[in-house]
């Protein structure tokens, strides 16, 4: 039996992502048993920028539920992740744990190209915000085979799987971690490398009325050019100097420049020591007091 891990980015019990994310599981066809983590009742702590992960055992330093998550990240066959809008952005508990992401360079054979899918979830429609782009990023980040990510709405608990609409995203989310993808929809502008679908629009020196807008996609911040034809839109993008996920041997490549860069520290060090003591004491810090 394989085994599909739902992460709960919601504190809400038996909330819209909770249930959603269980008709994922009904709506599959094989067998599967479904295991569920909820984001916010885990001790996940914020990074402390210290880069142990990256060395030695690349084990984080911090003890808290981090390896509980990852552990179950590297069992599981595949993955789907939901998030609910809190003022138009995804729970932070799925921010906090992305920010822990160093962490998921150990497990790179074992994560990636594992399904997964996303949804975010928003009250009000219209309102997601950058909901979709967090989950879009999360999915691509713990380095998983990105098959689907929609956007549905409902503010009550339940209220997601009313009508129509939910419970056809979820069906095409539970399709696309058996079968792969669907082929994207051609009227909507994606980035040829991530398939991203949200965009920075950059200046740019094209004059007036060529139709060409320099964008960066904001999923895998590679750059390029949105056109329009007349008809639909043209994305263009091209690999930046760092790309962190499009192919396996971009990640490894990454690791192995985030390694070099304390060898670099070390060279630079009473340089980069004389900029930031200048600013020791600007300033006044604020903190809770018995500190």
């Amino acid at each position: 039996m394989k085994t599909l891990l739902g992460l709960v980015a919601s504190p809400r019990k038996f909330g819209n992502s909770e249930i959603f994310i269980k008709e994922i599981h009904r709506c599959l066809k094989g067998s599967w048993n479904l295991r569920l983590i909820r984001l916010p009742e885990l001790d996940i702590r914020p990074c402390l920028a210290c880069y142990q992960c990256l060395f030695g055992p690349m084990r984080c330093v911090q003890r808290d539920n981090l390896p509980l998550v990852l552990e179950e990240m590297v069992k599981a066959d595949a993955l789907v992740v939901a998030a609910p809008t809190y003022f138009l952005g995804a729970n932070a508990s799925l921010k906090r744990l992305l920010d822990r992401g160093l962490s998921f360079y150990a497990h790179i054979d074992a994560l990636w190209g594992k399904p997964a899918v996303g949804v975010a979830i928003a009250g009000v429609t219209g309102l997601e915000g950058y909901t979709k782009l967090v989950v879009d990023s999360f999915l691509k980040l713990i380095l998983a085979d990105h098959r689907g990510c929609e956007v549905v709405y409902g503010a009550l608990p339940g209220e997601v799987l009313l009508g129509h609409e939910g419970p056809a995203a979820a069906r095409k989310l539970a399709r696309a971690l058996e079968e792969g993808a669907e082929t994207p929809d051609s009227k909507t502008p994606r980035c040829p490398l991530c398939g991203g679908d949200t965009f920075r629009f950059l200046p740019s020196a094209d004059p007036a009325g060529s139709g060409v807008q320099k964008i960066r996609c904001m999923t895998c911040s590679s750059e390029g050019t949105l056109r329009w034809d007349g008809a639909s839109f043209a994305v263009e993008t091209i690999r930046g100097e760092h790309p962190l996920f499009l192919t396996r041997e971009d990640t490894v490549a990454h690791l192995k420049w985030l390694q070099s860069m304390k060898d670099l520290f070390m060279k630079r060090r009473d340089e980069l020591k004389a900029v930031t003591r200048a600013y020791k004491d600007t300033g006044t810090w604020v903190r809770p007091e018995n500190t």
